[in-house]
């Protein structure tokens, strides 16, 4: 296949039937956006707040654009803008992988690191300032709709067209933006309203339970803020996982699955087997998977995996 720019590849993601993880009794499936070209879902956030701000006449042919992020919306925001033509600058909090900082420099990026302790508030706060002083387009992946509506028009259908005429008993998402939960979660609430949508978080950030938020691990999930974007009516139910659970759940689908995902992925398939516990016999499950494990090798999901030989000569 054939196509006219790198931009005109993103979506279409497969779904996977997990085979060796699955619980005896129902069905399970994984939908892998690692195959976006950026290696993850927000791909598709990036492409549409780019798009939407060029059809308001918001972006100007090379304006530069800024973002605060915490790795994979700037490594997004950076493959669009070089495929585009426009200087991206990402702030980023110091603690996010190496991986995600080399990656968005290798699109050409320039990436700026705040302070941890500021938060991901904190960091926003700081990219605002630096665009209205640069006189630069903000994308305000928290706040523009641009970003549930993508998840709406693409990922969501998707999913409808994939499972037309089969059985589809539970979607579970975790959230960083809440895009994805919102824009696919208020889909099926309208075409599969039998769907019971699952919303995972951090155990120890679990804000739309109205816990207090401490941090995690979990790069790419909840930040100390609830986003503007983020419809917390749509979920059905919502689930903590741990830190090590998610990264458990992470390295089992590599090594049982041969799909090689990060900590989020991690976590929302952790949730999906949480999941499996309560669904009735026959029950089919969908678990999104937003992104490649190979922006975490510096983390805490390869604590421990050793980096010399296994065997002596």
């Amino acid at each position: 296949m054939i196509h006219s720019s790198i931009l005109d590849t993103i979506g279409r993601t497969p779904i996977v039937r997990i085979n060796r993880l699955a619980p005896e009794g129902v069905e399970m499936y994984v939908k892998v956006e690692a195959f976006n070209p950026g290696g993850s879902v927000k791909d598709r956030l990036a492409l549409a707040i780019i798009l939407d701000a060029e059809a308001r006449g918001d972006l100007k042919p090379g304006q530069m654009v800024v973002e605060a992020t915490s790795g994979n919306t700037g490594i997004a925001l950076a493959m669009v803008c070089a495929a585009k033509g426009y200087p991206f600058v990402a702030f980023m909090a110091e603690t996010f992988s190496i991986e995600r900082r080399k990656l968005m420099r290798a699109f050409g990026a320039k990436v700026i690191l705040t302070p941890a302790a500021h938060r991901a508030s904190g960091m926003v706060k700081i990219a605002e300032a630096y665009a209205q002083k640069h006189g630069a387009f903000l994308a305000r992946q928290f706040d523009n709709p641009a970003n549930p509506a993508y998840h709406r028009q693409t990922t969501a259908s998707e999913i409808l067209s994939d499972f037309a005429g089969r059985r589809l008993d539970w979607f579970v998402t975790g959230w960083g933006t809440g895009g994805t939960l919102t824009g696919v979660g208020e889909m099926l609430r309208v075409a599969r309203p039998d769907v019971k949508i699952i919303a995972a978080e951090p155990a120890v950030a679990s804000l739309l339970k109205g816990e207090e938020w401490h941090p995690h691990k979990i790069q790419g999930w909840t930040p100390d803020f609830i986003p503007n974007v983020l419809n917390q009516a749509v979920a059905h139910q919502i689930l903590p996982v741990t830190d090590e659970v998610a990264r458990e759940a992470a390295r089992r689908l590599a090594t049982a699955e041969g799909i090689f995902c990060g900590l989020s992925a991690g976590g929302t398939f952790a949730t999906a087997l949480d999941v499996a516990k309560q669904a009735k016999p026959g029950d089919v499950i969908l678990a999104m998977l937003p992104d490649t494990g190979e922006r975490y090798l510096s983390t805490f999901l390869f604590e421990g995996v050793n980096e010399g030989s296994d065997e002596e000569l």
